[in-house]
């Protein structure tokens, strides 16, 4: 049984989405302050993380950031009651893998729970499937991508990228030179059914352009059409 942890000092929030989460089969903990909550996020391994922005003892963003820095990347869901765009970009700068702003649907955050919980186990399975007689590598110049190992090399030192950054990048090389949408990649790499907001995309990209590209201002790999979307890129002198 897949494990959710639920943060929010809100009781009719946690309640609410404890129910519903339990209906959809998963195990569920809960926490009403930043400090529990890290704790059981550090100590209990969910699957997946509900995360209010605003806590007491600790908020929502110093117990993102905390994980991250422990090099803990469970897929995290930021809930906030704030609408302001700096807000929501923060959080997803800091680590979060996404964002949903109250009041919101608890059948929109059960289906999120679980496009996370299918993406991250899939990336589980291709890690642990065992050696294969001809691994998948991507080569573009000292770019390495080898998708089965869920890893990253840059003039051959690793690369460090949250699951869903590094489902982003190997769906971008998967359709190389392909203009793709916002909405496209928030359907493909996120698996929503529902309306999304694609700056969740754009924020994700941004992290991508400072890990892989040489300057992330003018970059040679990951290219933005304007009116567009995005599109990966073979640099011209590969």
């Amino acid at each position: 049984m897949k494990k959710v942890l639920v943060v929010d000092d809100e009781s009719s929030i946690v309640t609410l989405l404890k129910y519903n989460l339990e209906e959809a089969g998963f195990e569920v903990m809960t926490a009403s302050d930043g400090r529990e909550g890290l704790n059981l996020a550090i100590n209990n391994h969910p699957d997946v993380i509900v995360l209010d922005w605003m806590l007491p003892f600790m908020d929502g963003m110093e117990i993102c950031k905390e994980l991250r820095m422990k090099k803990i990347q469970t897929p995290i869901i930021m809930l906030t009651a704030k609408d302001e765009e700096f807000d929501k970009v923060l959080g997803l700068e800091l680590g979060a893998d996404d964002y949903m702003t109250k009041p919101f649907s608890p059948r929109e955050v059960t289906a999120r729970v679980k496009a996370m919980i299918r993406r991250s186990s899939m990336s589980s399975e291709a890690q642990n499937s065992g050696s294969k007689s001809s691994e998948e590598l991507y080569i573009y110049g000292a770019l390495q991508v080898f998708p089965d190992r869920f890893e990253v090399l840059l003039n051959n030192n690793p690369i460090e990228f949250t699951p869903k950054e590094f489902e982003l990048l190997v769906y971008l090389i998967e359709n190389k030179n392909r203009v793709l949408t916002r909405d496209q990649l928030l359907s493909a790499v996120w698996n929503y059914d529902f309306a999304g907001d694609t700056r969740i995309v754009d924020v994700h990209i941004s992290h991508l352009r400072d890990k892989i590209e040489e300057n992330s201002r003018k970059p040679i790999f990951i290219k933005t059409i304007r009116g567009l979307g995005y599109k990966f890129e073979e640099p011209k002198n590969q």
